[in-house]
């Protein structure tokens, strides 16, 4: 049987997930009466809350008696990680460009990885049902992206389609024919070269780890030479040469449709999942015992961010969460740094701290998420951009952001950027009153940058941002500008002493909450921080009053999620994470610990 290896790679919300929902379906991958999730490959809790692939994962359909595997790969530029190893996987790539949006950060961050590898891509020129749709101006902007990237004269050559996922059809004009993604698949058959397949003994490179329940850990990846079956005696080599175990095969799996399903042999060229190992991970290479060279694995973009994860020594700790020891934290965040190659784990200053770098916030706010749905509690530091020394030259890393916006806000987004040390490099119409702003920044700017652009743009701005490269350190950044409200006692806030408050600042809390000494409940006015009494309540007296008693109505308080916590908090701030609970805090909750750490600081 003829095979194909293929990733879907894009810009975050541009289809792929949607493109290879219909392509299952149209394929007859799945039974006439079966039940099929919409977005069926984003299969954990978070994937669907956020609408956003985090993990890559791979399936496969028939086509005219062709295997096409396919590999779904994440669209933000936090999980690019995923990316850059699937790319080892697999010999061609199908490009969607969104026909409105055209191409954006992650497009030509996973185009120039796919390029770099000798890939030829297909373009498929996706949404092009929207009513902003501008095909013609799209193709041009993806053709000078393929010149900017230093496309060879082949990879220039590439095919377009023009479709719409959603709708379920694909053509080879934007007219249509409006019917299936037929012309896709065959499009995939002609262009893309079967998988090359060396000569002798078995060898496969990891890509990518999970663990299962029954089977234990499950290793993915594309068979180089060779054949495999279960019970085959194999051992591990790591990317220099060194053995890491030896074991034996209890089964392999190749994937069908969503499913994965045992199968006697795994043939060179085919993508697939074996069970059996113990410690062996992503970029060692699975080999007959026989095999003493590894098969060379990409090196993968360094980590931009680190952020320290804590035990929770809050006055709260343990009520809602039964995993609160260093030990258990440490174990969690070293079996993540096993399968995620863009995460980094390192001791912190104390034994119960440790430093985990990462590519963004998200990333980084998506392990922190999936930590406390497991019953985690946990204290975060402030994020910390991860600089680097060159010839004795500090570096720090700098994005390219491409900001969206309409053109009453661009004066604002302009000038808020530039103050934190952004270079405007571009900026044209996009769009009916739309203006497309390119920028680059320091990556410690962008840290809690967001919710700001937001309130600055009422919510219509479209925010993206990709690492671009290390330049010299440019200098101390404005901090936050405005100081916080502290608890200065310990009980259930009370509804008429947040009232009494409001006057003060937001508050960042409800009535009848839980607070500590030392807990941030608001945001002050001013710059400085002010500790206040949110226990105080009413003064009840037993004298009757000719003025009505006045009704308390407390203004909504400003929630923030997880990731505007992350961005929100100074260098002397914690997160308090829960299962049930995102709390603000100070390190030093002591009131005379805190002006004792300042006049340290300041002496320093």
């Amino acid at each position: 049987m003829s095979l194909r290896n293929i990733a879907i790679i894009a810009h975050v919300d541009h289809g792929k997930t949607t493109l290879i929902d219909v392509l299952l379906k149209q394929s007859g991958s799945f039974r006439e009466n079966e039940r099929v999730e919409e977005r069926a490959m984003d299969s954990n809790d978070i994937e669907r809350e956020r609408g956003i692939t985090i993990l890559a994962k791979v399936t496969s359909l028939m086509w005219k008696d062709t295997r096409i595997n396919i590999v779904d790969t994440p669209g933000h530029a936090d999980f690019g990680g995923e990316v850059e190893r699937i790319l080892s996987m697999v010999d061609g790539v199908v490009i969607l460009v969104d026909a409105a949006e055209g191409p954006m950060p992650q497009t030509k961050f996973v185009l120039g990885k796919a390029l770099a590898q000798g890939l030829r891509p297909i373009v498929a020129i996706n949404k092009i049902d929207k009513s902003d749709e501008r095909h013609l101006e799209v193709l041009e902007e993806i053709f000078d992206l393929f010149i900017a990237l230093d496309a060879s004269p082949e990879q220039l050559d590439f095919p377009v389609l023009y479709g719409s996922a959603k709708q379920g059809w694909m053509a080879l004009e934007p007219e249509g024919p409006k019917e299936t993604l037929a012309p896709l698949l065959d499009k995939v058959i002609e262009h893309v070269p079967e998988p090359q397949v060396e000569e002798g003994a078995f060898r496969m490179l990891v890509t990518t780890i999970e663990r299962n329940p029954f089977l234990g850990r499950i290793l993915t990846g594309r068979i180089t030479s060779g054949t495999v079956k279960a019970n085959d005696a194999i051992h591990t080599l790591n990317r220099d040469g060194k053995e890491v175990e030896k074991g034996r095969v209890s089964k392999v799996l190749a994937f069908r449709g969503l499913e994965r399903t045992p199968v006697e042999v795994g043939e060179a060229g085919d993508i697939v999942a074996i069970a059996g190992l113990v410690t062996s991970t992503v970029a060692d290479t699975l080999c007959a015992t026989s095999v003493t060279t590894p098969i060379a694995a990409k090196p993968i973009d360094p980590p931009t961010l680190s952020v320290t994860f804590r035990i929770n020594d809050g006055p709260l700790a343990g009520r809602e969460g039964d995993k609160v020891q260093s030990r258990v934290i440490r174990e969690r965040l070293m079996r993540e740094a096993e399968g995620n190659v863009a995460i980094k784990v390192t001791p912190g200053d104390d034994n119960d701290s440790y430093d985990v770098a990462g590519r963004g916030e998200l990333q980084l706010a998506v392990l922190i998420e999936n930590m406390r749905r497991e019953g985690f509690e946990l204290t975060i530091g402030r994020p910390k951009v991860l600089f680097k020394e060159e010839n004795g030259v500090r570096m720090e890393p700098v994005e390219e952001v491409i900001i969206d916006v309409d053109d009453e806000f661009t004066g604002a987004v302009v000038q808020k950027l530039t103050e934190r040390k952004g270079e405007l490099t571009d900026m044209r119409p996009s769009g009916v009153g739309r203006t497309r702003i390119q920028l680059l920044v320091p990556t410690r700017s962008l840290i809690g940058y967001q919710p700001e652009l937001l309130s600055d743009t009422r919510g219509t701005a479209i925010f993206n941002r990709l690492f671009h490269s290390f330049v010299p350190f440019k200098g101390e950044l404005p901090g936050r500008r405005t100081g916080v409200l502290i608890s200065n006692g310990t009980g259930q806030s009370v509804a008429y002493a947040l009232w009494n408050l409001e006057e003060r600042g937001a508050m960042l809390i409800d009535a009848g909450v839980d607070i500590y000494e030392g807990m941030i409940i608001g945001e002050h006015n001013r710059e400085n921080d002010l500790e206040v009494n949110a226990l105080k309540g009413k003064q009840l007296t037993n004298i009757r009053t000719t003025s009505k008693d006045e009704a308390v109505r407390l203004t909504t308080p400003k929630k923030l999620t997880l990731e505007q916590s992350l961005g929100y908090i100074a260098e002397d701030e914690y997160v308090e994470v829960t299962p049930k609970s995102i709390r603000l805090r100070k390190i030093w909750l002591d009131p005379n610990d805190r002006k004792r750490m300042s006049r340290a600081a300041k002496t320093a």
